[in-house]
């Protein structure tokens, strides 16, 4: 490349919004930044083979719309959705070798330890502010749950 052919790469950068721009060759290799927000395209089609790609490249096929049936929506108004207290990793049980603290069916009293919640190195016991029967767990044991992440739905009695 030549200085004339920088100039013009550089002009073209700056008009088309990319925040980056690196071109190699066989003893040339110029990178071209700009202060815009990033965006990413990664290319890694060789130099030789890119005419051919191109022309052999096809236009998308519209595709046909696919009727899907949606499964009946669950009424929850009538349960009690018992949430996240903090953020952490979740778990049904103080160990994996011991019984689930609550499981579908199960009745809870407020004040009864229903899962554990580990942040920070700290197992933090998880107590029910609600009596009731638990009809749905809504998290898989030992994944992250957010801060107000729904946990279970419980029946009021």
């Amino acid at each position: 490349m030549d200085i004339k052919q920088i100039q013009e790469l550089i002009k073209f950068v700056s008009r088309s919004g990319v925040n980056e721009v690196a071109i190699e060759q066989e003893n040339f290799k110029i990178t071209i930044k700009t202060n815009q927000a990033p965006t990413y395209v990664q290319a890694t089609v060789p130099a030789q083979i890119a005419p051919a790609v191109a022309s052999t490249a096809a236009a998308p096929q519209p595709v046909a719309p696919t009727e899907t049936k949606s499964a009946p929506v669950e009424d929850t108004s009538r349960y009690i959705t018992i949430k996240s207290p903090m953020i952490g990793t979740f778990y049904r049980s103080a160990s994996p070798d011991k019984p689930s603290f609550a499981n579908v069916g199960d009745e809870i009293t407020a004040g009864k330890v229903i899962c554990i919640i580990e942040a920070m190195k700290l197992f933090n016991e998880i107590e029910s502010e609600v009596s009731g029967k638990i009809v749905k767990v809504l998290v898989d044991n030992a994944s992250p749950v957010e801060y107000d992440q729904p946990l279970f739905l419980v029946e009021p009695v």
